[in-house]
């Protein structure tokens, strides 16, 4: 007589199951099971795979905020002045502000040293939002329509695409 015993999942002890984490072997429920192109793992397992690519510093959050965030004012006041060339601005618009962020997202790395954290990424965003207020601000006050409108395309642009270049995403291979 074989005696078989049931696993059940980690996180849910009252759900059978016959998956395991490749990695540390433990029975985990579908629900609890992460796929990964090599095989299914653990939340936990992910998330400590996870904290070894967030390499980066207490100090890279700052001179990653303070490098977007001056080089976003520098972008925005640039924005503002594209405003009065009309048709010709749209298409300083649709190209410099890619360049643009381009241009901050890469000054950050060679700050940062090209630490990484999600939380990096995003504070730089913030950065980047923060840097061009006032500039957006003197736009309201002086009621330039056409300023708030490249103001506000230059941030909805910039603002992903920064991140984007930064985490690493790639859309298209």
């Amino acid at each position: 007589m074989t005696d078989i015993t049931i696993p059940y999942c980690y996180a849910h002890p009252t759900r059978e199951t016959s998956l395991r984490c490749k990695r540390c072997d433990r029975p985990m429920c579908a629900s609890c099971a992460v796929r990964t192109p090599t095989g299914y793992l653990c939340k936990d397992c992910v998330r400590n795979h996870q904290k070894a690519f967030d390499t980066a510093e207490w100090y890279d959050y700052a001179l990653g905020f303070i490098t977007a965030g001056f080089l976003s004012a520098m972008a925005a006041f640039l924005v503002s002045l594209i405003g009065g060339f009309g048709i010709f601005g749209w298409l300083l618009i649709a190209a410099g502000v890619p360049a643009a962020s381009a241009a901050i997202a890469e000054s950050v790395r060679f700050v940062t040293r090209r630490h990484r954290s999600r939380s990096l990424f995003i504070i730089v965003g913030i950065g980047v939002v923060v840097g061009a207020l006032p500039v957006a601000l003197l736009q309201v006050i002086s009621m330039n329509l056409f300023g708030i409108l490249f103001q506000a395309i230059y941030l909805v642009i910039a603002v992903p695409l920064v991140y984007t270049r930064l985490s690493g995403i790639q859309l298209f291979r």
